[in-house]
């Protein structure tokens, strides 16, 4: 990151930081040259690699996916502990106080200049992803929907970045310790990421399908499964081994359960990018939340 156009505490920051700010570009150029050199093997490694050509492609694309969900602990973690928790721990910010600085500019030095990075860095590391991801989308593991390919090729990724940059500001101040703040930004970053993870599917209604009781539940396609099972003549639902619990046959219903049908509730591709929208909405509220936290904090303590 250039400093000619920076001035105050930004400039500071970026100076302090600099050698960090300069390995993101050097992460996203490196993934990008790895990814481009995969998608060619995969396409004319057939003779090094005549089994599967493109399995070197599908390991470093989940160890990528994996790396993208940890990014915005990672983020949160820095800013935390390096950033805000080791100067207020050493005392070394009283200086930045000292040369015509007010604490809100001390504190939001650090949160820009760290925003600024997290979201240009995640957003292109999202692109290296989406072009590595892109031959093997749909296949196992690789669905639009599985946990790794979902967050990492859409906006929620770059909105997670963000709130670990926030908690970290709120944290750092919290705690004043370099390593307990870094672990518990992280925590408190892996929870949330979690626990939306966990509802996610909850924001859209399911659709159903519903077909004759031979043949097994309806396909979906390229739908992610949320439940299936069997429909009654009375319109209720069993689950869908309670045939089987009965004749020990999938393919045999007793005549008395009054079994009609097969339904499938599931969500369709389609409501990738509605549920990425609104979940990328929850987290950068709060984010937001979490910043006017950290100021609040900042205000009590130096009013």
């Amino acid at each position: 990151m250039s400093t000619l156009t920076l001035k105050g505490p930004r400039w500071v920051t970026v100076r302090q930081h600099r050698r960090a700010l300069w390995v993101l570009p050097a992460v996203v150029a490196a993934s990008l040259a790895g990814v481009i050199a995969l998608r060619w093997f995969a396409v004319h490694g057939a003779d090094l690699y005549p089994a599967s050509p493109d399995g070197p492609l599908r390991s470093a694309m989940d160890l990528a996916g994996t790396g993208i969900l940890l990014l915005p602990l990672l983020v949160g973690a820095f800013v935390a502990g390096p950033m805000v928790a080791r100067e207020l721990e050493s005392g070394t910010y009283r200086l930045a106080l000292t040369q015509s600085s007010t604490p809100r500019a001390w504190l939001a030095s650090k949160i820009s200049v760290a925003a600024v990075a997290a979201v240009a860095c995640s957003a292109a590391l999202v692109g290296v992803y989406r072009l590595g991801w892109a031959p093997l989308d749909g296949t196992w593991q690789f669905s639009w929907a599985d946990r790794g390919p979902y967050e990492s090729t859409g906006t929620v990724a770059v909105a997670y970045c963000l709130l670990g940059v926030a908690v970290g500001a709120l944290v750092g101040q919290l705690v004043r310790r370099t390593l307990v703040a870094m672990a518990v930004t992280g925590l408190v970053t892996g929870l949330v990421m979690a626990l939306l993870g966990a509802v996610r599917w909850s924001f859209l209604p399911v659709r159903t399908l519903t077909g004759p009781p031979a043949g097994g539940p309806p396909f979906v396609g390229d739908g992610l499964m949320m439940d299936s099972g069997l429909i009654t003549a009375s319109g209720g639902r069993l689950p869908e081994w309670a045939c089987f619990e009965r004749s020990h046959n999938l393919s045999v219903c007793p005549d008395d359960m009054n079994v009609t049908g097969w339904y499938v509730e599931y969500h369709p591709a389609s409501h990738y990018w509605p549920t990425q929208s609104i979940e990328t909405a929850v987290v950068i509220v709060l984010a937001a939340l979490a910043l006017w936290a950290a100021f609040a904090v900042l205000r009590a303590r130096h009013p």
